[in-house]
């Protein structure tokens, strides 16, 4: 299989591909961004962050405000400066300094007019310390904008917990898929939390190709939809489970959480 390989240019310290990893498990399925899953794939299986690859990234209208946000907010001028991408989906100190009023502005000018009469709900979090952090979006403002599917509990429980960015640790790899023991989202009828670990399948690699090179038995990873992105080592796993369990306890927190809105 071709993946990454590590080194200047090619490794997560570029920005442009770590966030390529994160975006291209939903843009396979067609959730967002431009129709270019194929050759999201082969620019990160590939290592080549050039100039067409930051074209296509721009093109993810959910995520690409965000990391605008995070780099103004921290005077960076590339929104996929490795940072700013980190920030984004796994987390660090750069999204505590992406205030409320930032962050409930940015909100506003996006998301006002499509939430109509949930705006409020939406934007309660904010005031109590939300934070651009992808885990946020998922879990705070998705619900409300109509995007999940009303019906049976285990499937927008599912939606959100594939899109959301988790963690677990491989147990085996067959194949183009790897088992990885995670903990699942559960949903007690009032709050969201994290389950008991069990064991699920993803993607490792299509063909010949994959987002991440080194994987094996025993490494720590994150997950988007249904594909492995990204190998942790004992920092960005600390930062992904510290910056998730905040964001979940900052909308569990709030008098009309918004999963209850598509959960209850």
């Amino acid at each position: 299989m071709r993946g990454p390989a590590d080194g200047p240019g090619n490794g997560p310290a570029n920005g442009a591909l770590r966030f390529a990893r994160y975006a291209y498990p939903p843009n396979e399925l067609g959730y967002c961004g431009p129709d270019a899953s194929a050759q999201l794939l082969e620019q990160v299986a590939d290592g080549v962050a050039d100039a067409e690859l930051r074209r296509l990234l721009r093109g993810f209208e959910g995520a690409w405000p965000y990391l605008e946000l995070i780099a103004a907010a921290n005077g960076i001028g590339d929104p996929l400066d490795d940072r700013v991408v980190e920030a984004y989906w796994i987390g660090n100190p750069l999204l505590d300094r992406v205030g409320p009023r930032l962050l409930g502005d940015s909100l506003e000018d996006r998301f006002r007019r499509r939430a109509g009469r949930t705006w409020d709900s939406l934007v309660a979090p904010v005031l109590d310390g939300a934070v651009p952090h992808h885990s946020f979006h998922v879990f705070g403002v998705y619900p409300w904008l109509g995007l999940l599917r009303e019906g049976r509990l285990d499937e927008p429980l599912r939606v959100l917990d594939r899109c959301r960015i988790r963690w677990g640790q491989v147990r085996s790899i067959i194949g183009g898929e790897a088992e990885v023991l995670s903990r699942p989202l559960v949903w007690d009828g009032r709050r969201l939390a994290l389950g008991e670990p069990t064991l699920e399948r993803v993607r490792v690699s299509l063909g010949d190709r994959g987002l991440v090179g080194g994987l094996r038995q025993g490494v720590w990873c994150s997950m988007h939809w249904d594909w492995v992105c990204e190998a942790l080592d004992a920092r960005s796993l600390a930062q992904l489970r510290h910056w998730t369990v905040r964001e979940l306890a900052v909308v569990n927190g709030v008098r009309i959480p918004a999963p209850a809105s598509v959960l209850s």
